[in-house]
């Protein structure tokens, strides 16, 4: 899979997609400075989300229209306010796209309705991410994979029935380049709640590239995703967590973005193939595994003991394992303490 100049397989490092979602904090400088932060910070790509709080919900305040989990960061908000709160306006989609590409980003956006999707066409970005929310939206599916662009759809939510209606829907509708993300939607998430096993199971059933919208604390369920085949992987941003947002709790500051940026590129070249032997880097190392010696001044004739033959370092001798074969048996010339063990010092 290509987005824009970013190839997107097994042998490359994993695409990081710097979410914004509300952080900006209702400014376009507050936007354009994170925009500037997941630069300086060596990410890929920055990504928006395109909705107003009319074209998400009912301006309603009944139980069903607001955040009823005791436990949610937004407990007690009604959508609607909570939408509004958090929307990126839709005149700030252009300096902000703008910007990210100047500083050599790949940007684009998730679309939550057609008006959306049309004004992200009017604005040519190079992709689009269906939000787990909307995974089971598959009129707004079938309307982005219309465009012909690469598209990445969030798992979160969706039992395999789901994801596969979604992926055939994409694949239906002119959609040729498709990845999946595993994701967990609780906001922070567990990391007990990851299940990233399931990574291997999205390829598997869908042949399609897989990677994580991770919303855990910290890095680490990130690059532990890698070596279950994520090459993709999205964390909403902030450029201070203790200056509040709506995402903040669970956003990662630009110096942790780095971070990640760098432990999931370490975490490819790690996997390394499947085999069992020695690497070419380790044969230099050979000379210090542990061989037997000689350890005392001997006479021609003189029994071979634990006093007089051990296993030490270098590895010039014989192994180890033929110790006790050697043990009692006497060297046929003398032989000075330091002298690598060998079969021909035998008498």
């Amino acid at each position: 899979m290509k987005i824009g100049d970013i190839q997107i397989g097994d042998s490359h490092d994993p695409l990081i997609i710097a979410e914004v979602s509300g952080n900006h904090n209702g400014s376009l400088e507050r936007a354009l400075a994170i925009v500037d932060a997941v630069a300086d910070a060596g990410v890929q790509a920055v990504k928006l989300q395109t909705y107003t709080a009319d074209t998400m919900t009912l301006p309603l305040s009944r139980d069903e229209f607001s955040v009823q989990d005791p436990k949610s960061l937004w407990a007690g908000r009604s959508l609607y306010e909570l939408y509004q709160e958090a929307h990126t306006p839709w005149d700030w989609h252009e300096p902000i796209f703008a910007h990210a590409r100047k500083r050599g980003l790949l940007a684009f956006s998730s679309p939550f309705d057609a008006t959306a999707v049309d004004l992200l066409e009017a604005l040519d970005v190079p992709a689009y991410k269906i939000a787990s929310f909307e995974n089971i939206d598959l009129p707004l599916i079938a309307r982005v994979a219309m465009t012909g662009k690469p598209m990445i759809i969030s798992t979160g939510l969706a039992t395999l029935g789901e994801i596969d209606e979604a992926v055939r829907c994409a694949r239906d509708n002119g959609c040729q380049q498709l990845a999946l993300l595993k994701c967990t939607s609780s906001y922070p998430a567990d990391p007990a709640d990851s299940n990233l096993r399931a990574l291997p199971l999205l390829a598997e059933n869908f042949g399609l590239p897989v990677g994580l919208s991770d919303h855990t604390l910290g890095i680490g369920a990130a690059v532990a995703s890698v070596a279950l085949g994520a090459r993709i992987i999205e964390k909403h941003v902030t450029l201070d967590r203790s200056d509040g947002g709506v995402d903040s709790a669970f956003s990662l500051e630009p110096a942790e973005f780095a971070q990640l940026r760098e432990a999931t590129a370490v975490a490819v070249r790690s996997l390394g193939q499947a085999r069992l032997q020695r690497t070419a880097a380790e044969e230099n190392s050979l000379v210090f595994r542990r061989s037997l010696y000689i350890c005392k001044d001997l006479r021609a004739g003189d029994v071979l003991t634990e006093e007089n033959l051990r296993a030490i370092r270098p590895g010039l001798g014989l192994p180890p394992k033929y110790l006790s074969s050697l043990l009692g048996r006497k060297v046929g010339r003398d032989v000075g303490q330091g002298t690598p063990m060998q079969w021909n010092l035998l008498a």
